[in-house]
């Protein structure tokens, strides 16, 4: 696949990429991480433990001139799901400037409840968390073929 710059959509994406994650659990952290470095050595993994951090490191990317995440791994229950939602609306907010980014929500719940009031929220999908580190590595293999080679994330220059 190629942009109208034929320049194929997979390298586009790559330039300047980071991933957000926004997960509350330290050891879930660092179990995505491992994954991400393996399958997507080319992103630059980032980890916001909290609302106020994830907030703080867009607003950084703003203030610092650096490029937004090309998507955003957010964890439901941060503890609560009521936190989850709450940055997800943030987010998502007409007027925020973070609203073009793709916002992925990760969840051990698969309740319809969850998965409903994530899309009202405005997330981009619903995954339920994969459970244990060979689940992760086969997730992060699929994030990179969807989100890095085969869709087009938004432009560096629209990002800001």
């Amino acid at each position: 696949m190629t942009n109208r710059h034929n320049q194929p959509t997979s390298l586009r994406n790559f330039r300047h990429a980071s991933l957000l994650v926004v997960e509350d659990n330290k050891d879930h952290w660092f179990l995505i991480k491992m994954a991400l470095e393996q399958s997507l050595p080319e992103v630059e993994p980032m980890w916001a433990a909290n609302r106020e951090e994830a907030l703080q490191y867009l607003n950084s990317c703003l203030l610092n001139g650096t490029d937004l995440p090309k998507l955003i791994l957010l964890d439901l229950y941060l503890p609560k799901r009521e936190d989850g939602w709450e940055l997800l609306q943030e987010i998502k907010d007409q007027s925020s400037s973070f609203k073009q980014v793709p916002v992925v929500v990760l969840s051990y719940s698969n309740a319809q409840e969850d998965i409903t009031e994530s899309y009202f929220h405005g997330s981009t999908s619903y995954v339920t968390k994969p459970a244990d580190a060979q689940a992760w590595m086969e997730y992060t293999q699929k994030l990179r073929t969807y989100w890095w080679e085969t869709v087009t994330l938004p432009s560096d220059r629209y990002m800001t």
